[in-house]
């Protein structure tokens, strides 16, 4: 049975393991202060949040979305992180993520629930393809300094 709740400080240890292979996996190396940063941000669940997928009670899965304002319609929310460790993909972890989310975009009123993917993430976008509608949208990354 998978569990989904918004991440709780006892899953800080597990979460930092987590959020390693999801930046690892996009080969985005931080220091260390920028997870703790990250972590203490997720936990005031103010302007960014998180969820945690859990089998057995331990946490196996993280999703991290935030809302935003939109020129053209209600607020957006965007599901800007979503890992799950390799050891239990399969077995609807990314699917209950992805869900969990869409109850928190309903139940906050957005209008719009989106995210990005690397377009050669073809496991993730397997069941992305399944879930949501690929608009062929591609982003553009300015350098700021």
């Amino acid at each position: 049975m998978i569990e989904t709740t918004p991440l709780r400080p006892e899953d800080h240890d597990r979460w930092k393991v987590l959020a390693r292979g999801y930046k690892t996996f996009y080969k985005t190396a931080l220091p260390p202060s920028e997870y703790d940063w990250a972590w203490q941000r997720l936990l005031q669940a103010d302007t960014v949040h998180g969820i945690g997928a859990r089998l057995d009670g331990r946490l196996v899965g993280i999703a991290h979305y935030l809302f935003h304002a939109n020129i053209w319609m209600g607020d957006a929310c965007y599901l800007q992180d979503l890992y799950v460790d390799a050891a239990v993909r399969g077995q609807g972890i990314g699917r209950a993520l992805i869900g969990r989310v869409a109850e928190a975009a309903e139940a906050g009123g957005a209008e719009r629930y989106y995210w990005h993917t690397a377009v050669d993430n073809t496991v993730a976008r397997a069941l992305y393809d399944k879930l949501a509608q690929h608009k062929g949208f591609i982003r553009y990354d300015y350098p700021l300094d």
